[in-house]
């Protein structure tokens, strides 16, 4: 069994709102995405690259609730995962919440009206079978690494963890 830490990032920290808050245009947040190590090394080089599709089409995907992005990827041994813990300046946020929503992969796009950084679904919208927010940002410059989170390994009972 593993357990992910959340260390308390100190005086000065970005807000963090709860996860079932709607993050606020032009804030930044502390935000999370779940990854494999080789992809993880990549993205501390390079920095994000969105993804070509997804629930929300294309951007970054990542998520204000830990536990949601330690989750990813889904079919990875949870040894193998490591989260990145980032910075977000969200810029101008729509919310999406509900399969079907007439901007749920074109929220980007100018030529169907007010053009959006960040798409947000809300925690038990039904858009994500987990129940847990989602949060989308179309540009990676708007997202700066912080650190990374890796699981550790937890012990049941007492006796040495390591017979």
């Amino acid at each position: 069994m593993f357990r992910w830490a959340e260390d308390d990032l100190g005086a000065g920290a970005p807000p963090c709102l709860e996860s079932h808050s709607q993050p606020a245009d032009g804030n930044v947040y502390i935000m999370y995405h779940g990854t494999t190590r080789a992809a993880a090394d990549q993205i501390k080089k390079q920095g994000f690259c969105q993804s070509k599709d997804g629930m929300l089409g294309r951007g970054v995907y990542l998520s204000r609730d830990l536990q949601k992005a330690s989750k990813y990827p889904l079919n990875l041994p949870e040894e193998q995962r490591v989260v990145l813990r980032v910075r977000v300046n969200v810029g101008k946020v729509i919310v999406i919440n509900h399969q079907h929503h007439p901007r749920q992969k074109n929220w980007h796009d100018q030529k169907y009206g007010l053009v959006y950084d960040t798409a947000w679904c809300p925690p038990n919208c039904g858009m994500v079978r987990s129940g847990l927010e989602e949060d989308c940002v179309w540009d990676p410059k708007r997202i700066q690494f912080i650190d990374e989170i890796r699981p550790q390994k937890t012990y049941c009972g007492s006796g040495d963890p390591y017979k």
